[in-house]
């Protein structure tokens, strides 16, 4: 039945032209931005999930930055302990020097002693990482953040290890050459201390650069399941594009068609 007042071809031509150009407008937009999943909208649940990782992985970012100074803080001061080792060995030296040397020879080493021992002390007085010092007397042990942990309710939990803070100040105590070699042992005993510092601050050291090293490697496995729920397809989104162009000109031109419908109409009333 052929009806001038309602023309139910057109209707159904304008809606089917309205669900092309809704789903061309997403296209275009997944297009223009890259993302399949930009707001809320398009999907609650993907894009809570998304925000959620890309909160993680800025979270991480800094966790990140703030290992890269906790290494060279450790660095710095396993650098101390070396340098410390070194000198208690040169004054090893001296102590097997000034075995059975004269008066004289042995003065001479007892000023290159007093000299190193007041480099040991300085070292260990002076040597900080923003106003951190691990090495002097007075130096107390460090907390360093090494990860953040997320559970299966969404819970955070930060994790920390502990940088032992190590004595070196006690090393440069002043100390007086005998000539009979007595003070090889107190000497060997002050070099492994020295020794074990440095070896305390590398472990360290290597722990924190392997922590980062993970990290760096879940921020890239976050960042890749963040790009598979909300970055657009392109070549997808392309093929989808030119069929949904088609359809619209399709679509046009069937309601062009159920437009002039009612024209039809006339033909009936004409002789």
């Amino acid at each position: 039945m052929s009806s001038i007042l309602t023309n139910t071809s057109s209707m159904v031509a304008l809606q089917t032209l309205k669900g092309i150009n809704k789903n061309m407008a997403k296209v275009q937009d997944e297009i223009s931005t890259g993302l399949k999943v930009a707001t809320a909208k398009d999907s609650s649940a993907t894009w809570s999930i998304a925000s959620t990782m890309s909160s993680d992985i800025s979270s991480y970012k800094k966790l990140g930055e703030s290992l890269a100074s906790a290494s060279e803080m450790v660095g710095t001061f396993r650098k101390a302990s070396e340098d410390v080792a070194k000198y208690l060995k040169q004054i090893q030296e001296k102590v097997v020097a000034a075995d059975g040397a004269d008066a004289d020879a042995l003065a001479k080493l007892q000023d290159d002693v007093d000299a190193l021992t007041d480099a040991i002390t300085s070292i260990a007085t002076s040597t900080q990482y923003n106003g951190i010092n691990l090495v002097s007397a007075a130096g107390a042990d460090r907390d360093v953040l090494v990860s953040i942990v997320r559970d299966e309710s969404g819970a955070l939990t930060a994790e920390h290890m502990t940088v032992t803070a190590q004595d070196l100040e006690t090393l440069g105590a002043a100390l007086t050459l005998a000539d009979d070699g007595s003070q090889l042992d107190d000497i060997d005993t002050l070099l492994d201390d020295a020794n074990t510092a440095a070896a305390a601050f590398g472990a360290a050291q290597t722990r924190i650069e392997a922590q980062s090293n993970m990290l760096a490697s879940q921020v890239d496995a976050l960042k890749g399941g963040v790009s598979a729920m909300v970055d657009a397809d392109m070549e997808e989104a392309s093929a989808r594009l030119s069929a949904l162009q088609t359809q619209q000109q399709l679509g046009i031109q069937a309601l062009s068609i159920a437009n002039s419908a009612p024209q039809n109409v006339l033909s009936l009333f004409r002789n």
